[in-house]
C-alpha cells in the first residue's frame, strides 16, 4: 500500500513538473529553412555502385535479347491518330480473332481504346519490346454481353469523344452524331444482345465507356491481352493494316 502511494506521489511530481516546464516556455517554431538540391542526371554517374552494376548486367543483358527478339515485320508503319487508324485497326482486329478463338461463343465485335495505343510501330521488325511499348499494361482479355441499345449508347460515346478501336463493326457520325451503326453488315437492334470483346479495365467505364459496366453477362479469359498481340504477330508473321471505314465520324 505503502508503495502504491509512492509511484502515485512520484506520477504527481512529474506532471506538476511537465506542466511547469511547458507553461513557462514559448512554444517552438522554425525560424527558416534551408534546402538543397540535388540533381539526378549524368552527373551522378561517377557515384554509380560497379560492383551492383556488375551484378545487373547479365539481367540485362537477358532482357534486351529478349525485348530485340523480332516477332514478325510491318512493310509499313502502323501508326495511331483520331478517329481511326492502322494501329487502332490491328489492334481490334487482333483482339476480336483471340476472343473468338477462347470464348466459347459467339464474338460480335471488339473493342480497344485509342489512350491504351502508347506507340506506333515503324515499318521493319516488330520485336516483344514493340509490343511491350504498345501495351505495357497488365489488361485482360474479357467478353461482355450487352443490349443493342447500350452498344449504340456506346457507339454515340465513341463519336462524342472523336473516335476509338473497333472490329467486326461499322459505325457513322456527323457533327457527333451517330447515324449509323451495323454489325456484319446489318443494323443493331436496340433488343437484340451483342457479345464485345474488350479489357477488363474498359469493362469498368474507363475512357467514357460508361455503357460497358451494363453488360448482362462477364466472362473473364484472365488472359493479359499483350500476350494475345505477342501471338498475333508471331501467327501474322507480316503486320498488315489499313484505314477502311469502320469508324467514319465527319
Amino acid at each position: 500500500m505503502k508503495t502504491n502511494h509512492s509511484i502515485a506521489i512520484l506520477v504527481l511530481c512529474t506532471l506538476s513538473l511537465f506542466t511547469s516546464f511547458t507553461s513557462c516556455h514559448k512554444p517552438l517554431r522554425v525560424r527558416s529553412v534551408t534546402t538543397e538540391a540535388i540533381p539526378v542526371d549524368a552527373s551522378a554517374d561517377a557515384i554509380q555502385d560497379t560492383a551492383y552494376l556488375a551484378q545487373l548486367a547479365p539481367i540485362k543483358a537477358n532482357m534486351e535479347k529478349e525485348m530485340n527478339e523480332p516477332l514478325g515485320y510491318a512493310p509499313e508503319a502502323l501508326w495511331v491518330k483520331a478517329p481511326e487508324c492502322p494501329m487502332l485497326n490491328w489492334a481490334s482486329d487482333a483482339l476480336w480473332e483471340a476472343a473468338k478463338q477462347h470464348y466459347d461463343g459467339k464474338v460480335d465485335i471488339a473493342v480497344v481504346n485509342i489512350g491504351g495505343m502508347r506507340c506506333s510501330w515503324p515499318a521493319g521488325p516488330v520485336t516483344r519490346g514493340n509490343v511491350f511499348e504498345l501495351m505495357p499494361f497488365d489488361n485482360r482479355l474479357v467478353v461482355l454481353t450487352l443490349k443493342g441499345a447500350d452498344l449504340l449508347d456506346l457507339c454515340q460515346a465513341f463519336a462524342d469523344y472523336g473516335g476509338q478501336g473497333v472490329a467486326g463493326m461499322r459505325m457513322s457520325a456527323v457533327n457527333g452524331k451517330l447515324t449509323d451503326v451495323t454489325i456484319g453488315g446489318k443494323k443493331v437492334n436496340p433488343k437484340a444482345d451483342y457479345t464485345v470483346a474488350t479489357s477488363d479495365y474498359l469493362s469498368g467505364g474507363a475512357d467514357h465507356m460508361e455503357a460497358l459496366t451494363r453488360y448482362t453477362n462477364y466472362w473473364n479469359s484472365d488472359l493479359l491481352i499483350r500476350d494475345l498481340y505477342i501471338q498475333a504477330v508471331r501467327d501474322q508473321d507480316t503486320i498488315r493494316a489499313v484505314v477502311d471505314g469502320r469508324m467514319n465520324i465527319q
